[in-house]
């Protein structure tokens, strides 16, 4: 993916061979911990939509580049409120080893990120289910402008944006619209994992910047 500063991208990927990549509640939101430790020290989510077999991302980009000390600050803080939440007081400290060479580089690309994110999900729902091999798709697809193609649930399919409309906002009613035109709810804020439940008020969700969001939907 070309993903590159002060630039919205709609990211998508799907289960390799269009399998299915979430089974229950708990690995919906576990890839929403992973989401908000790898994704946001890069920039900003929009809006986002996990389906069963794939998810849409809108991400504004502010870094293409961080520091990897920086990154790895941001995981495991993540990851320790995400124990507490779960355990409590039984949490076990956060406790990773990472060392590197001198020759490596000191910097990480939200490409790398990503990469990271989609590994480290796909080595526990693999263990979880007892499978091996590829989970997702080895490519992430990032979008900029004009999309001829978009992931549903049954793959990919041809579904141009109408000429004059602002990309932002299609892509942004896009996602959301996911569940519904699979048939697995009858109102967008009913699906638990989009963001669509946020913009309707019914959440108070802070994975998402809801207010740019709002901004760049009323300036389009």
């Amino acid at each position: 993916m070309e993903l590159y500063p002060n630039q919205s991208f709609h990211i998508y990927n799907q289960g390799n061979n269009g399998q299915q990549v979430f089974f229950s509640d708990r690995n919906y939101k576990f890839f929403l911990w992973k989401m908000r430790a790898y994704l946001l020290p890069f920039g900003d989510l929009l809006c986002y939509c996990l389906m069963p077999n794939h998810f849409h991302w809108l991400f504004y980009v502010k870094a293409a580049e961080i520091s990897k000390d920086i990154l790895w600050l941001h995981v495991d803080h993540i990851e320790w409120v995400r124990r507490k939440q779960q355990y409590g007081d039984a949490a076990q400290v956060v406790n990773r080893q990472r060392i590197g060479s001198k020759e490596e580089e000191q910097v990480i690309s939200i490409n790398q990120s990503i990469g990271i994110l989609l590994q480290s999900y796909a080595q526990a729902i693999n263990k979880e289910q007892g499978h091996t091999g590829v989970v997702f798709r080895p490519k992430c697809k990032a979008k900029d402008g004009w999309i001829d193609e978009f992931v549903t649930i049954k793959g990919l399919t041809n579904a141009p944006f109408a000429p004059g409309n602002g990309y932002f906002y299609n892509c942004f009613c896009y996602i959301h619209d996911n569940p519904t035109k699979a048939g697995l709810v009858s109102k967008n804020p009913d699906w638990d994992y989009s963001s669509a439940k946020d913009y309707a008020g019914l959440r108070k969700g802070t994975l998402c910047n809801l207010e740019m969001g709002q901004e760049l939907i009323r300036y389009l």
